[in-house]
């Protein structure tokens, strides 16, 4: 396998990021990271990465940074902000954009930049942990070419879908999927308890249909406990998400009912208070007196 030039600098320690680090590492690669809560960086610099006190800082001296923050002010901020990457000028390296937000946000946050992929992430923080995602990437095919050794590196599957903003769109349309998916998982299981059936007997018989995508099946285990803690997905970035689903279809002059009941739901559980549970908590945007279960 062909390896990344130098260092590499990752922007961002959630759970994606912080798994991504952790692969580099594990594959013998320099890196540089930083946090916006410097505390997510003490395990990786334990682990032998450098933990760099802004943005810029980060990207000192790297061949690629891989940003993977949140939403699209925070990707912005760790750009354009002060002492973002691109503050004192262009960075000469790969800057690839994991961050989930509007594929013309990235074009518009790229700018000049003259080596820039958006990357679509599909798996969860043990795929990204041990080189198993699914990578969906835009950008200009030099570009793509130059960032493959690295791309290879944190996914088993890397597919070019064309110009930048590709790889966000691709991303919107799964999350698409995957919040309407586990919403009808929920609404299933809460029409079954209002209509007297057994819960954990419905979970466990649609879990094990030929109805059940593996995404259902997976959420079904959560649904039958009631703990939504330690998420594999926040539930408030599926909401933001969903939205940018509905803001496209907007744009494009697409009607999406299913999208925009879906981005209701997950946005009224957000407001709830569950933002920050594993995005199947979107049973409580369901339920009739929220907050009386789990």
């Amino acid at each position: 396998m062909t390896r990344p030039t130098g260092p590499v600098a990752v922007l961002g320690l959630g759970t994606m990021g912080t798994s991504l680090a952790t692969r580099l590492l594990d594959q013998g690669i320099q890196v540089r990271v930083w946090n916006r809560t410097p505390e997510r960086t003490e395990p990786l610099a334990k682990a032998g990465a450098f933990a760099a006190t802004h943005p810029a800082h980060a990207v000192e001296g790297t061949s690629a940074a891989i940003c993977a923050v949140a939403d699209g002010e925070a990707l912005g901020a760790v750009l354009r902000g002060p002492d973002g990457v691109l503050t004192g000028g262009p960075y000469p390296g790969s800057l690839v954009c994991a961050s989930t937000v509007a594929p013309e946000e990235v074009v518009r946050l790229a700018g000049d930049v003259p080596s820039v992929l958006d990357v679509g992430m599909l798996g969860n923080r043990e795929h990204a942990r041990t080189g198993g995602l699914r990578l969906f990437v835009g950008g200009e095919e030099r570009v793509f070419t130059a960032g493959r050794p690295l791309l290879d590196m944190l996914g088993k599957e890397v597919v070019h879908l064309g110009e930048l903003g590709s790889g966000m769109r691709m991303k919107l349309l799964l999350n698409l999927l995957m919040g309407i998916e586990v919403q009808a998982l929920a609404e299933a299981v809460e029409l079954a308890a209002a209509t007297g059936l057994d819960r954990q007997l419905v979970l466990s018989t649609i879990a094990g249909s030929g109805f059940a995508s593996p995404v259902m099946s997976f959420k079904s285990k959560r649904l039958a406990v009631g703990h939504y803690d330690k998420p594999d997905f926040r539930l408030r970035l599926m909401a933001k998400d969903l939205q940018l689903v509905v803001d496209q279809a907007a744009e494009a002059g697409v009607r999406l009912p299913l999208a925009s009941a879906a981005a209701e739901a997950h946005i009224r559980a957000t407001e709830q208070g569950h933002g920050d549970e594993d995005c199947v908590a979107v049973t409580h945007a369901l339920t009739p007196n929220p907050g009386t279960r789990k």
